[in-house]
């Protein structure tokens, strides 16, 4: 650890990330291992800085990521817990190591300051090696930035806060795991959170559940299940590499020859939740094999009765799927979501990020305002030289070159 910035954000373990990013690696490993790929950071918030301080402080914490390997431990608890890693992925996993010299950061002060300014990041190399970046990436960004920009909080009663919410989610049946390594306010803050939400699920008996965490070490550290299958970005590099037209239908066979019993969980909302729709119903046997859907981008309320339509179509019974929903989550949203997928038949379940791990108010106002989180993402933005893109439910969370998504959204028909 540098003498010069003590304290700094570094991984506990090459686990110390969401289990989605070693369930897609292993499937690149099978289906492209020998592509090159891109990855960018995005920051939503324009009005919002780093420092000079910050960056160097950063980047200093990923020269660190270099000394991250899978333990024996580790190895034998994968092996057991997750039986959908095989052999040779695992093996391949023991011998992976961070490559510091493929992330490239640049900071870029505002002229009449020199001191803030905005942070530009790319993540190259061979897309089997970056595809572990992006969740540790953000994490180490989130906590330097709290660490050195925005320090007017403190941990006070965070474990009282997590513990209400846990109590409130489970005394209504909510079944609910922890998602928010990437934007964590520090690696302690998320610590706490799956400590203590799993001291509620003790204490608190009922049909409520947590049902786990994203995060693989803290799993592993408090005995419960990884919970993660599928991220955009898988979609993303295979609309790239093999076309548009139908990269729904593609993504999911492909993902399905590499894991034909498990992780059967379809995110719809990478090129809006209406294309996916359209590939989903063209195949009624993979729709009844995948146990359910991911809701991660638009009106949430709108998308459970719509997925009833499309099973319903399918001659499929709704009521033996699960809807995971899993945008922006707080109590009041996740508990009338819960309310209406009863309604409806569905089986529900939540994955709660930010809301769990960076949820402080400022110190000096004494609780009455709060310290928001960083919203910043790190995406797909190449494979094989071609431009990924990505286009959300939600149009402020579209991704990618521009010229790429315009021709994207003709080839879907799409207006958003």
């Amino acid at each position: 650890m540098s003498a010069a910035f003590p304290n700094l954000a570094i991984p506990r373990s090459i686990l110390d990330t969401d289990l989605y990013k070693l369930t897609m690696q292993q499937a690149v490993l099978i289906h492209f291992p020998d592509i090159p790929a891109t990855y960018r950071f995005t920051h939503r918030n324009k009005n919002v800085f780093f420092t000079r301080q910050c960056i160097e402080r950063f980047r200093t914490a990923v020269s660190h990521f270099a000394d991250l390997s899978l333990t024996e431990s580790e190895h034998e608890w994968l092996r057991r817990e997750c039986p959908y890693f095989t052999p040779s992925y695992l093996a391949y996993l023991s011998k992976y190591r961070f490559k510091p010299e493929q992330v490239h950061v640049k900071f870029f002060p505002i002229p009449s300051d020199g001191k803030y300014g905005n942070i530009e990041i790319e993540v190259s190399g061979p897309w089997i090696e970056t595809i572990l970046w992006e969740v540790p990436l953000m994490a180490c960004l989130s906590e330097t930035y709290f660490q050195s920009v925005v320090t007017d909080w403190n941990y006070d009663k965070q474990e009282e806060l997590a513990y209400a919410k846990a109590r409130a989610l489970l005394e209504a049946g909510c079944v609910f795991s922890e998602f928010g390594t990437r934007r964590r306010r520090s690696f302690y803050t998320q610590d706490l959170v799956v400590r203590t939400l799993v001291r509620a699920s003790k204490e608190i008996l009922g049909e409520g559940q947590v049902s786990g965490t994203s995060n693989i070490h803290l799993a592993h550290k408090h005995g419960i299940t990884p919970i993660g299958t599928i991220a955009h970005e898988w979609f993303m590099g295979v609309a790239a590499l093999k076309g548009y037209e139908n990269a729904n239908s593609v993504a999911l066979d492909l993902w399905e020859t590499v894991y034909p019993d498990a992780l059967l969980i379809a995110l719809t909302d990478t090129f809006s939740s209406e294309s996916f729709f359209k590939n989903f119903i063209t195949n009624p046997d993979r729709a009844r094999r995948w146990a359910g859907l991911r809701q991660d981008s638009g009106d949430p309320f709108v998308f459970g009765p719509r997925a009833k339509e499309v099973y319903q179509e399918l001659g499929i019974n709704h009521r033996e799927k699960v809807i995971i929903y899993s945008d922006a989550l707080n109590l009041d949203k996740t508990l009338r979501l819960k309310t209406q997928c009863d309604r409806l038949g569905f089986t529900s379940a939540f994955g709660i990020g930010t809301y769990l791990t960076n949820d402080f108010s400022t110190f000096s106002s004494g609780g009455s305002e709060k310290s928001k989180a960083l919203n910043m993402v790190i995406k797909l933005a190449s494979v094989g030289g071609r431009q990924c893109v990505k286009i959300s439910d939600d149009i402020n969370k579209n991704i990618g070159d521009q010229a790429t998504i315009e021709r994207v959204k003709q080839i879907f028909g799409l207006s958003i």
